[in-house]
């Protein structure tokens, strides 16, 4: 069920990439499988370039991600890169890696369709300017706590405040090791 799933979406956005599709054809009959335990999803590559169901047992290319990586998420797809094992074909894997990051659903277009091109564009304008603000919302507000848990509650320390703290601390550890020095010398010469 989530394998067809997941290869209807794939498919529908590489119907309207047909550049991705032309570095998959190449491909064709290969299978790939992404590891996300426990999940693992299978997909094969068509003589078009479509995604279907893994028609064999022993993939060409296994892409494991481990579930502890998923926060990465946060910052984006490119975060998780480093944290994705990969084993197999490298060929296969990095054109995978190239089509499946730069692969996008064009929102605009899929809503032109069915209300117009300028119902569409000025939707989009409305939602993204909608995405924008919660943004914006959402940074001011963890600025705003963090001025409050460092200035009101002092729950935080700023970072000038800690700087100098070391640099402070690396000074009395100087002065104590001089000191030790001087008391060892003068034990010595009594």
């Amino acid at each position: 069920m989530l394998n067809s799933s997941v290869i209807a979406g794939l498919n529908h956005l590489l119907s309207d990439a047909p550049w991705a599709r032309e570095r998959l054809v190449p491909f064709a009959g290969r299978s790939t499988v992404f590891v996300l335990k426990p999940v693992e999803l299978g997909l094969g590559i068509d003589v078009d370039g479509y995604f279907t169901e893994a028609a064999t047992t022993t993939p060409d290319v296994t892409l494991e991600l481990p579930l502890a990586s998923l926060p990465k998420l946060i910052g984006g797809p490119d975060a998780l890169t480093a944290d994705i094992r990969i084993s197999g074909n490298a060929e296969l894997a990095d054109t995978l890696g190239f089509v499946l990051r730069k692969l996008r659903w064009d929102g605009e277009e899929a809503l032109s369709r069915l209300v117009g091109d300028i119902a569409a564009h000025r939707s989009m304008g409305l939602f993204r300017g909608l995405a924008d603000w919660h943004k914006q919302t959402a940074h001011k507000f963890i600025e705003n706590l963090s001025e409050y848990l460092s200035e009101e509650q002092a729950v935080l320390i700023k970072r000038h405040d800690l700087e100098s703290l070391a640099r402070e601390s690396a000074v009395l550890r100087d002065d104590l090791a001089r000191l030790n020095k001087r008391l060892e010398k003068l034990e010595s010469a009594t």
